[in-house]
């Protein structure tokens, strides 16, 4: 097991990234949902959800220029305004450009329930991180960003690592960032990152979580050896296990059989101990050492009041060894105590 030092209060500022000054809150804002991802999220809501998650401790809050072409940047910088700026720590992303379109063109191809005022275009040249940042300080009132992370690079290898990572090293180095990484919805490319670059932080969506462990293969032994900082976000691998039984969706697609019948496993394993299947999901990634926190989507305040008391009460670690015996845990995977 590890110990978790910040147990006694898991969503407290303490944790940096990597080798940077930059610290993490153990439980942090994912802005997807109120950029209006899948369902609109009214201005007040989504100040609401930032205010409560505020009042539950959390002071690191992620976005992105891609989260409805940069309603969900627009809304945190609001509701983040008379913050002081030192108490909190934000992270945005580069790669989209958001480019304006002559005419609106109906509703957002990619998922978001906003006017497609823009159109996104892949971009990870030096000129294009300055630009998507640049746009993005102004989008969210701020003089300057935390964590600057590439996003997405999937189909982008040559130019992320060849131009996108040295001019956010540069940025790094000039103090204009605190500290740079990659987010990524799989393992392999993020530990190429870690392998091949000076990144002080990968957040990973998806694979490592209560479910599925395929990143002790490869990505979490390597930011172990390389002293680089993992935030797990996905952490309810998109909703399958963010209720007590599991939910429809896994990795934003129908749930395959056999994946619904192992979320069905886990949730009574869980519910024999008395503990919620998303609050098992919560803590689990914060038992490996490299975890710094977990990222999660948040669409309103009562979510993230949820979230927050379920990190207050850590689950019995009996119930992680009954997960183990079950062969639901991977053996070498360590569990929070």
């Amino acid at each position: 097991m590890n110990a978790d030092p910040m147990n006694a209060d898991p969503t407290s500022t303490g944790r940096t990234l990597g080798r940077s000054a930059v610290p993490v809150s153990t439980l942090g804002f994912g802005g997807a949902p109120i950029g209006n991802l899948y369902s609109p999220v009214t201005d007040a809501d989504a100040a609401a959800a930032v205010e409560v998650a505020w009042d539950c401790g959390v002071r690191y809050f992620d976005t992105a220029p891609h989260y409805g072409i940069g309603l969900a940047e627009r809304r945190l910088g609001r509701a983040l305004r008379d913050r002081p700026r030192e108490s909190y720590t934000v992270s945005t992303k580069i790669g989209r450009l958001l480019v304006p379109d002559a005419e609106v063109s109906g509703e957002d191809p990619e998922g978001f329930v906003v006017p497609a005022t823009h159109h996104r275009v892949w971009d990870f040249s030096r000129d294009g991180v300055l630009r998507s940042l640049e746009a993005s300080l102004e989008r969210l009132g701020l003089d300057r960003v935390d964590v600057l992370l590439i996003h997405d690079p999937d189909d982008h290898w040559p130019q992320a690592v060849g131009e996108a990572y040295p001019a956010l090293a540069e940025l790094r180095a000039a103090g204009v960032v605190g500290a740079i990484g990659v987010g990524m919805n799989q393992s392999a490319m993020l530990t190429r990152f870690v392998r091949e670059t000076d990144v002080d932080v990968v957040l990973m969506a998806g694979r490592y979580t209560l479910l599925e462990q395929r990143a002790l293969a490869d990505l979490l032994p390597a930011c172990e050896q390389r002293g680089v900082s993992v935030v797990a976000a996905g952490v309810f691998n998109s909703g399958l296990l963010a209720t007590a039984v599991p939910g429809t969706t896994y990795n934003y697609h129908a749930v395959p059989p056999e994946v619904r019948a192992r979320a069905g496993r886990l949730a009574a394993v869980c519910a024999r101990h008395g503990v919620a299947l998303p609050a098992a999901a919560l803590h689990f990634p914060l038992g490996h050492p490299a975890v710094a926190g977990v990222l999660v989507g948040v669409r309103t305040a009562a979510e993230i009041q949820q979230h927050g008391q379920a990190l207050a009460a850590p689950p019995p670690a009996a119930l992680w060894a009954e997960l183990r015996a079950e062969g639901l845990l991977a053996a070498q995977a360590p569990v929070p105590c």
